[in-house]
């Protein structure tokens, strides 16, 4: 723990660190955006669907897949987490072996078959429905993510065994649209997105996130609030990173709540 970390929790009387990604999934914060997004994936997901979840960096797109992952009962489902970048065709499906735990082959079409053998063996032998979630997948050449109407395509497309997710930000949209994939996007029952926190919903995270490390108030005074919101446009990501800056220079100087200049301040050495 770093000796500023450690002036923080103490100053403020804090048990935890707020604003940081070790986060339990049990006190993340339940919004109707966040709650919504999952409840409408989890039901594609149960269908034996596949879904794609498009969000723009920074919205939480991690923590709702966490959530959602925490949300499949173990002895339901198997899941299985990819976070994939520029692979070739050949690559990202030994990096799917490797996660479903099928053995590896040398050639793609024979990796593709090893695919399609682990997952019938996970529904049939193993009675668990194999769900894959590929993170980053705007990060995919489309000629790879073309592979994914390959790997659900079982008994002639007359049988589900596997629900694909694909998540990643804007580009994975653009890409789907593509007229070369339209049989990959026509395999996806769903398409969600996540969008910034409007000025309300990001002082009701910023308190929550202040209220499961602990404090006994709001530390953040109500023009604080306003440079919070105005320097990160609702981004959760930019807001964890600028509110913890800012307590960690008020509680440098002593202060027992945080003023905008502190804000500002925070977004100097955040480069914001």
């Amino acid at each position: 723990m770093s000796s500023s970390t450690s002036d923080l929790r103490a100053h403020f009387g804090l048990t935890a660190t707020p604003f940081t990604r070790e986060l339990p999934v049990r006190q993340c914060w339940s919004q109707p955006q966040y709650d919504e997004v999952r409840q409408e994936l989890l039901a594609t997901i149960d269908r034996r669907m596949s879904a794609a979840l498009v969000a723009p960096a920074g919205t939480g797109k991690t923590t709702l897949l966490r959530s959602l992952r925490a949300a499949l009962p173990e002895a339901r489902y198997q899941v299985h987490y990819v976070k994939v970048t520029a692979l070739s065709k050949r690559d990202f499906c030994r990096e799917l072996c490797e996660a479903i735990g099928a053995p590896p082959a040398a050639s793609y079409n024979g990796l593709v078959r090893r695919l399609q053998e682990r997952l019938v063996v996970l529904l049939e032998q193993d009675s668990l429905r194999p769900v894959l979630i590929v993170d980053e997948a705007h990060d995919m050449r489309p000629d790879v993510l073309s592979i994914l109407r390959v790997l659900t395509n079982f008994e002639m497309d007359s049988r589900l065994v596997v629900s694909v997710l694909l998540a990643g930000q804007g580009p994975l949209k653009t890409m789907l649209a593509r007229q070369e994939l339209e049989s990959v996007r026509r395999r996806l029952a769903h398409l969600a997105t996540l969008r910034l926190l409007s000025r309300e919903e990001a002082l009701a995270y910023v308190r929550h996130r202040l209220s499961v490390a602990g404090a006994a108030g709001d530390l953040f005074d109500g023009p604080a609030h306003d440079a919070i919101y105005e320097m990160t446009n609702g981004n959760l990501r930019a807001i964890d990173h600028v509110a913890l800056k800012g307590l960690e220079l008020a509680a440098r100087d002593g202060k027992a709540t945080v003023g905008a200049e502190y804000l500002v301040a925070a977004a100097r050495k955040l480069m914001l």
